[in-house]
């Protein structure tokens, strides 16, 4: 792979993986369109250096909210946890739907859904959800609202965006928007919740690689990507946030179904 590649991967990574629009996919496309084909064992490490990448942006966003709640974590299981505390409680309790299906259907997931036409598919109907929590009910809640029952059913909206497509960030704040949260507060509550998902994610998929052997360009063009998608990452959690405090997630969805579109006649054609 080129640099050039490697950074232009780097950036949709950064994009994708926060805003509402499917990271997993814009990569299967972005290989489908301009012929990026890989080893599948140096297209797993690829992907896992820029999702390190963007785990990296997280960490780096939400660092005061993450040592606070660390520093919270003997006193999370009390009756009168602080804000911090009842946060990492929730996040605990999110990421179990998520654990249960990795471990459940990761083999059908890597091996079946990944494919041009499944996103498309996950695409459009994430698209549907979206347009739908938009025009369902008031949103008034904040993250600090959220009881244990809301922290499951987002965390199944997590779950689903195992799916390519589906979107961790598009299933998550749709679905906090089903529950009556502001888009902005469902969005801090997704990217908090998405840390310990990509740690075990990453933590895996490395596992797999330690004793596969890559040539020197291979890990220049992984170590660029990781910094792009890391620095991209970033500034697309900071103005992401500002655009959700006074934004319509339509946009977005407007642009999944056009992405799907472009997909299904792709395939059709070739």
């Amino acid at each position: 792979m080129s640099i050039a590649a490697a950074i232009l991967l780097g950036a949709i990574q950064g994009l994708t993986e926060f805003l509402p629009v499917s990271s997993s996919a814009h990569l299967i496309l972005a290989r489908m369109f301009f012929g990026w084909e890989m080893p599948p064992a140096y297209a797993l490490a690829f992907d896992v250096a820029l999702h390190v990448g963007t785990l990296a942006a997280i960490v780096a966003f939400f660092r005061a909210e993450i040592i606070a709640m660390v520093g919270s974590l003997p006193s999370a299981l009390s009756f009168d946890a602080g804000p911090s505390a009842r946060m990492a409680r929730l996040i605990v309790i999110g990421t179990v739907p998520v654990v249960i299906v990795a471990i459940a259907f990761n083999d059908y997931i890597e091996n079946v859904l990944r494919s041009p036409a499944v996103a498309a598919a996950a695409l459009s109907v994430g698209a549907v959800a979206m347009l739908f929590a938009e025009r369902i009910g008031e949103r008034r809640r904040t993250e600090v609202d959220l009881r244990w029952m809301d922290a499951v059913l987002i965390g199944c909206a997590q779950a689903s965006a195992l799916i390519p497509g589906m979107s961790r960030s598009g299933s998550t704040i749709a679905m906090g928007m089903f529950l009556g949260v502001r888009r902005d507060a469902a969005a801090r509550f997704t990217f908090l919740l998405a840390i310990p998902a990509m740690v075990a994610a990453a933590a895996k998929e490395a596992l797999e690689l330690r004793h596969m052997t890559m040539p020197p360009a291979a890990w220049q063009a992984m170590a660029v990507g990781t910094i792009v998608s890391a620095g991209v990452g970033y500034l697309t959690i900071k103005y992401f946030l500002r655009f959700l405090g006074g934004h319509r997630l339509d946009v977005f969805a407007a642009y999944r179904l056009f992405l799907a579109a472009i997909t299904i006649l792709w395939l059709i054609i070739h």
